[in-house]
């Protein structure tokens, strides 16, 4: 039995031979000792796996047998891995070395931690945070994701303003560090999601059942970002808008459940008339096919999510206000004006 536990870092790929090319080797060069690294591709049509067989034969290769998006993808591919910890890896992350460690260190000192990630850093722009995660995720009342360096489209600098490492509500998937065991137990990613919010929506159900997820800042990555889809994508637009809907409905109480979702649906509409009237016409039918797909999803589909099995109330990272307000009309920038008091 090995003395430390092992991690395998896990890359999902889909016809992204040349970022694996350009960040795999910064993988492989990471120190820690018991530490698996394996690409899962999900079908890709370019030459992804050749590549991976002939320049890096220590890593292992997982080939599906079609795209089954991020969260099926993920899924599919920890079902054939045996370790403590999973890595969950973008293939557009570069890492210095002993990046792992102090992830390690953080949830091996608390039981009750079930999963964290490194602070992001833009790949293209090392002082400024990165879009997917930041610094580290939270929630508003209505379902906005934001981060510690990242609200809406503004990106700070960082300065060290986020340094202490403290529970958050969400983890990126773009840099995941998790309990194997516990990705299990909730039964991993909603493969309804294909891709997009599908780590928002784990951890929330992670922390329903009374487990904790935090930041680790003093391990730190550099991310590229819109490797896959770019964040103006109308793909792009009606997942994130259709997702943050179907996690609403699967884990608000009851109670707040039918006042929540108005209030975003009219928020929603709003965004979308703002998209039309700026001559954004895909942005508009994205939001519109996005509501029409919640719809069909609660009438025929709910059954097939994975739902939360335990709701403790306690919950970290959850603003109970609408960012959107205060950003928009308020005109607050920043995380640390928005959020003054940490749990």
């Amino acid at each position: 039995m090995p003395l430390s536990p092992k991690v395998s870092v896990v890359i999902l790929n889909w016809n992204g031979k040349n970022y694996l090319e350009k960040f795999l080797p910064s993988v492989l060069a990471s120190a820690y000792p018991y530490l698996e690294i394996i690409v899962a591709d999900n079908a890709s049509t370019d030459d992804s796996v050749s590549l991976l067989r002939q320049k890096f034969p220590s890593v292992r290769v997982i080939q599906l047998d079609k795209n089954y998006g991020f969260a099926g993808g993920y899924n599919k591919a920890l079902a054939e891995v045996n370790s403590d910890y999973y890595m969950i890896l973008n293939s557009d992350v570069e890492v210095p070395k002993g990046w792992l460690e102090p992830m390690m260190q953080l949830l091996e000192s608390d039981l009750s931690i079930a999963a964290c990630q490194p602070k992001i850093l833009s790949y293209n722009d090392r002082t400024k945070f990165e879009y997917a995660g930041a610094a580290g995720g939270w929630l508003d009342k209505y379902g906005y994701p934001f981060a510690k360096g990242r609200i809406f489209d503004v990106i700070e600098e960082d300065r060290g303003q986020y340094d202490r490492s403290e529970p958050i509500f969400w983890a990126s998937g773009a840099a995941l560090f998790i309990r194997s065991g516990i990705f299990h137990e909730m039964k991993g990613f909603d493969e309804y999601f294909f891709a997009h919010q599908e780590e928002i929506d784990l951890c929330w159900r992670i922390q329903l059942a009374g487990y904790k997820i935090y930041s680790c800042p003093s391990s730190v990555v550099y991310h590229v970002g819109g490797g896959t889809l770019p964040r103006t994508n109308s793909r792009k637009t009606y997942l994130n808008f259709r997702n943050n809907r179907i996690m609403l409905s699967k884990n608000l109480p009851f109670a707040s459940k039918v006042r929540v979702l108005f209030v975003r649906g009219i928020l929603d509409s709003i965004s979308a008339m703002k998209g039309l009237l700026s001559g954004d016409g895909g942005y508009f039918v994205a939001i519109l096919r996005a509501h029409l797909a919640f719809y069909k999803w609660l009438l025929f589909f709910r059954k097939k999510s994975v739902l939360p099995a335990v709701r403790h109330n306690k919950v970290s990272g959850y603003l109970d206000r609408n960012i959107a307000w205060l950003h928009f009309v308020k005109k607050k920038k920043y995380f640390s004006e928005i959020v003054t008091k940490l749990d």
